[in-house]
């Protein structure tokens, strides 16, 4: 059991990958917490044992009296995702794409400034959940894309500047979750299908197939600054 006695945060951790890594955490001994915005997501995560807070990612503020309240850190993930910025440029609403940012990248580096006074820095990481599409180079991403490359960059020079406390991120490809729910259950399945065709693993990806990877990194010792893509062939 890695994580025997080791406080875990998932940031966004009430659903698809970040439920499905809260749990495994859990499974592993792990003292682990979640949080999000949605009460009802919030209550179905205690019902399966996941102590749940209300926090607001946009809100330094909120931020901040949630990691005052939680004390010393061990591991840290940051699943907090947006599907703003999807579309071709000609057409894209720039706006989408500062809401995408606003709702990811912002999300995501408020949650490490209010974290790092409580993170346990040896053998301590940090992990950020990305994207395919931040490397892809896929049509109709382009806002997207630059929300989770931007994070990208930053995994390495963090890594170097924050050390021995380890920064790391994993970019899925196509997973199976409540993001894909802006679709209708028939044009999600058929969306589905077309990338399994091309995907050499022949299929899209469940959110353990992801939580895996994450407890990975978080577990080992020697890894910082990578972004693990983990898209079953698919770039």
């Amino acid at each position: 059991m890695a994580f025997k006695n080791q406080k875990v945060i998932i940031a966004g951790g009430t659903s698809g990958i970040g439920l499905a890594t809260a749990l495994m955490f859990a499974d592993q001994s792990a003292s682990t917490v979640v949080t999000g915005r949605d009460l009802l997501k919030l209550k179905a995560a205690e019902q399966l044992g996941l102590p749940a807070f209300q926090v607001d990612s946009t809100s330094p503020a909120q931020l901040d009296n949630f990691f005052s309240n939680i004390g010393i850190v061990n591991h840290l993930v940051i699943a907090l995702g947006s599907n703003k910025g999807l579309g071709n440029f000609k057409e894209l609403d720039l706006d989408n794409i500062r809401k995408g940012f606003e709702e990811k990248y912002w999300s995501h580096l408020n949650t490490i400034k209010a974290a790092l006074p409580y993170m346990v820095s040896t053998n301590g990481s940090i992990t950020l959940l990305t994207a395919i599409t931040g490397t892809a180079k896929i049509p109709g991403t382009s806002g997207i894309g630059a929300v989770n490359g931007a994070l990208e960059i930053m995994v390495p020079i963090l890594a170097k500047e924050l050390h021995p406390l380890r920064i790391n991120a994993v970019s899925p490809g196509i997973v199976d979750t409540p993001w894909w729910d802006f679709l209708s259950a028939e044009t999600k399945k058929e969306t589905f299908a077309d990338y399994a065709a091309h995907i050499p693993l022949g299929r899209v990806a469940q959110p353990e197939d992801i939580a895996s990877a994450i407890l990975f990194l978080a577990a080992n010792t020697y890894v910082t600054g990578k972004v693990l893509v983990c898209d079953g062939g698919m770039a």
